[in-house]
């Protein structure tokens, strides 16, 4: 993907940080990012600017309590569209899913927003009904839509389309984060029967679901897979393995994705601190589109 600015008349991207990027797209000027905020052991950073995924996730694990995150404000989401309206007539804004994040409600504010403050800048806002990777696939096709000279409703179509069909699966490497922030008898129901187990979640179409209770990271890996194996259906897929502070992991397991599959595009990446804020280091997972 080049470097070019946007085309006058053409499309920008926005995201939150929540979702999960390559550097390349990330440096896209086409791509702007609104970030989330995270507040540990009493300080408050944003997503991606005051703190790294690596130098988080390393804080993370000395840290005396979980953190909190608050997704972006109107404010910011404003600003991110001021900038993407530098080289672009339009903005697409694709959002962490609703059902877990109020990033979706702040976007959608600050589009009403701009329509004063940016006259003549059309600004179309989507919910991803996903997150981290699944969230940066949707947002990838849409990219490379606009980069290709599409309009904002074309634009907008590639990544409804996507987002249909994209799908999260990830499990944590220990269930302490998740039973600290009470998050546990939500997402998994089995309480201290989960002990030792490394439950997998889906995140599919805004709703998080457990889907297998491994015992072992090998296992989990495995099963993994598997399950990519029975939602991706026939042919090429594209392919997104995350993880926090697991980069061995996440390399095993890229390994045996593309043992199993035919992926027209894999890359790996670290999930973004306000996902991984609340599940913890270790976690790992993969994102995938299918066709």
């Amino acid at each position: 993907m080049t470097s070019e600015p946007p085309a006058p008349g053409g499309v920008s991207l926005v995201v939150d940080s929540a979702a999960t990027l390559p550097d390349q797209a990330l440096a896209s000027p086409n791509l702007h990012v609104a970030p989330m905020s995270l507040t540990l052991a009493g300080r408050t950073y944003l997503d991606g600017e005051d703190v790294s995924p690596s130098e988080f996730y390393r804080m993370l694990r000395r840290a005396p309590s979980p953190p909190t995150t608050s997704a972006p404000s109107p404010a910011a989401f404003l600003h991110a569209y001021r900038r993407a309206a530098r080289g672009a007539s339009s903005i697409l804004c694709l959002t962490v899913s609703a059902s877990v994040s109020a990033s979706h409600d702040s976007a959608t504010v600050a589009a009403r927003l701009a329509a004063d403050a940016l006259p003549g800048v059309d600004v179309r806002v989507l919910d991803s009904e996903s997150a981290a990777g699944g969230q940066g696939l949707a947002t990838l096709e849409a990219l490379r839509a606009a980069r290709a000279g599409a309009g904002l409703e074309k634009a907008a179509c590639v990544a409804l389309r996507a987002i249909a069909r994209v799908r999260l699966l990830a499990f944590p490497d220990t269930l302490y984060y998740l039973w600290k922030s009470g998050r546990v008898p939500v997402v998994a129901h089995a309480g201290s029967a989960l002990v030792g187990v490394k439950p997998i979640f889906e995140l599919y179409r805004g709703t998080v679901s457990t889907v297998a209770r491994p015992r072992t990271l090998n296992r989990a890996t495995r099963r993994l897979v598997e399950l990519m194996r029975e939602r991706a259906g026939e042919g090429p897929i594209s392919a997104c393995v995350m993880h926090a502070d697991a980069e061995d992991a996440a390399q095993k397991l890229r390994a045996e994705v593309e043992a199993a599959f035919e992926c027209e595009q894999m890359f790996v990446a670290q999930f973004a601190p306000v996902m991984g804020a609340h599940i913890g280091p270790g976690l790992l997972g993969v994102a995938f589109l299918g066709g």
